[in-house]
């Protein structure tokens, strides 16, 4: 009997879920976030949404004393979420459970800090912050990546890509004045280094690619979806002057 050919969407969990982040994104920027914080001492209750196997989560835990709990779409996610937490002796207070971002199975104003890194664009920047608003206490924080122009013009290859990847960017400037309007005070921006899609993604992805190449030899649906991987990593390279990620940190007003 003939081997079933994976989807798309299995390729995506497997050539991600052994990876330490799933999007691009370092230990260092995580902290680099943490440190707009005041009081982290204070912080009881985390919320890591679209948190994958936690690679970002295990750092907030390492300089955070209360419980954090991951939130992703996909079980297999959660399973190396947990593999992490225990290898780490973080499973006393690090727990994943499975959720999705735009309808939270929390309780309301439960949260101290909302994290999220490379996933809030899945449901959108401003759908996302006006959603989670109401999970957070007064004066708690969010933290999120998302990607966004750096660039009034961009070349139309681009906007096609994100476009196509069913992805909205917009300005740092207006991702900014939508945090506001979310109700949140403002505290900081900054952009990704590019390491953070390189070294810390792009390379380990690739890896995982060359594996995937292997166990399926000669699979139509894995051969365009490792050449689709590919070609992102050379439009980075070519236009990364006019998009990135970009670190947002509000606070709830």
């Amino acid at each position: 009997m003939e081997n079933k050919s994976p989807s798309v969407i299995d390729l995506l969990i497997e050539a991600h879920a052994g990876l330490e982040r799933q999007g691009p994104g370092s230990p260092e920027m995580t902290r680099k976030a943490l440190g707009f914080l005041d009081d982290l001492e204070q912080i009881s209750l985390t919320a890591d949404l679209g948190c994958g196997s936690g690679g970002q989560t295990m750092v907030l835990a390492q300089h955070l004393r209360g419980t954090i709990i991951g939130l992703d779409l996909f079980p297999r996610f959660i399973q190396a979420f947990h593999e992490n937490a225990q290898k780490q002796n973080l499973a006393g207070r690090v727990k994943g459970v499975t959720g999705s971002m735009d309808d939270l199975p929390f309780d309301k104003e439960s949260f101290d800090l909302i994290w999220s890194e490379g996933a809030v664009d899945n449901i959108g920047f401003e759908k996302g912050l006006a959603h989670w608003h109401g999970y957070l206490k007064k004066n708690g924080y969010v933290a999120v990546t998302c990607p966004s122009w750096f660039t009034s013009q961009r070349p139309p290859i681009v906007e096609k890509f994100w476009s196509n990847a069913g992805s909205h960017l917009d300005p740092i400037g207006h991702n900014i004045d939508i945090l506001q309007q979310c109700g949140y005070q403002f505290i900081a921006s900054f952009i990704l280094p590019e390491t953070c899609w390189t070294d810390h993604y792009y390379i380990p992805r690739e890896a995982a690619l060359q594996s995937l190449l292997k166990k399926y030899n000669d699979d139509e649906t894995v051969k365009a979806f490792v050449a689709e991987n590919r070609d992102e990593v050379a439009l980075y390279e070519k236009y990364k002057q006019y998009y990135g990620y970009v670190f947002y940190i509000g606070k709830k007003v």
